[in-house]
């Protein structure tokens, strides 16, 4: 019995163990993510922000200009169309970034299952710190729009990061899982393209789900980003405070799927040299 609870607490707790032992080189990795992706373009870094923007434009275009979208409200606020919809492509955009790499990263990397004593494990860390980054210059975005276009601030938006964190922990888990995945099945990057799109038209990101006819609601409600993204604009919008209960049960069904996924990276990375 002390053996199994001892092999429990190590399965457990091997996760952080790995992120304790290569904190510094996580660090390295995540920093040369970010800056890896701006070099030798004109605007550099500057992009991180711009990008969202012109996002924004054609969202705001096409849903609120063109299809003249509006969206349900609590009673005494008048929040525009674009900056509500803007908060659901932040949520998305985190998601998507990790999800659509995930699959590449050990396929991308051969070099380092080359080297016997890497720490593949870490991996997903600096994908998921650099969809963050991205995340941060998102928020620092709809902070100013919200301010030059709605005259209004909400200090619920420095609750955001509770309400990311069951996410990133499902992120990281999605990190380990496809990775490994992507390895022994390479069309697994064609499949999260497409799966990325559909679950951003059928979460609450674009359409409320309350707007969605009854026989169909049951698929935005399961889509696992609709409740991040619910909780973000009541946070960041509507000065609201998030629902804790939920996040605490997203939270631990996220690391219980992180487990499995790190479970899963740690049984088929004995394969990888052979495969690759």
């Amino acid at each position: 019995m002390a053996r199994f609870i001892k092999n429990l607490k190590t399965w457990l707790l091997a996760p952080a163990y790995s992120v304790i032992r290569n904190r510094s080189l996580i660090f390295e990795l995540s920093k040369r993510e970010v800056l890896g992706r701006y070099r030798g373009a004109s605007f550099g870094l500057f992009w991180s922000i711009l990008s969202p923007f012109l996002m924004l434009c054609v969202y705001a275009f096409a849903f609120g200009s063109i299809l003249n979208s509006r969206w349900p409200q609590p009673p005494g606020t008048q929040d525009s169309f674009a900056i509500i919809l803007f908060v659901g492509l932040i949520v998305h955009s985190f998601f998507a970034e990790s999800f659509n790499r995930a699959p590449s990263l050990i396929t991308s990397n051969v070099s380092y299952v080359k080297k016997v004593i890497f720490p593949l494990e870490i991996l997903p860390w600096p994908m998921v710190v650099s969809a963050l980054f991205h995340t941060l210059m998102n928020v620092i975005v709809l902070i100013v729009l919200r301010l030059v276009v709605d005259h209004a601030f909400s200090w619920g938006t420095f609750l955001l990061p509770f309400v990311l964190f069951p996410l990133t922990i499902l992120m990281l888990g999605v990190g380990w899982f496809l990775s490994a995945l992507g390895v022994y099945l390479r069309d697994i990057n064609q499949i999260t393209g497409v799966l990325s799109t559909a679950l951003l038209f059928t979460s609450s990101a674009v359409v409320p789900a309350s707007a969605v006819p009854e026989e169909y609601r049951f698929i935005f409600v399961s889509n696992p980003l609709t409740f991040i993204i619910d909780q973000a604009r009541i946070v960041a919008l509507w000065n609201g405070m998030p629902d804790w209960s939920g996040l605490a049960i997203y939270a631990l069904a996220s690391t219980v799927f992180a487990l499995i996924g790190y479970t899963w990276f740690s049984a088929t990375r004995r394969g990888f040299g052979d495969v690759l």
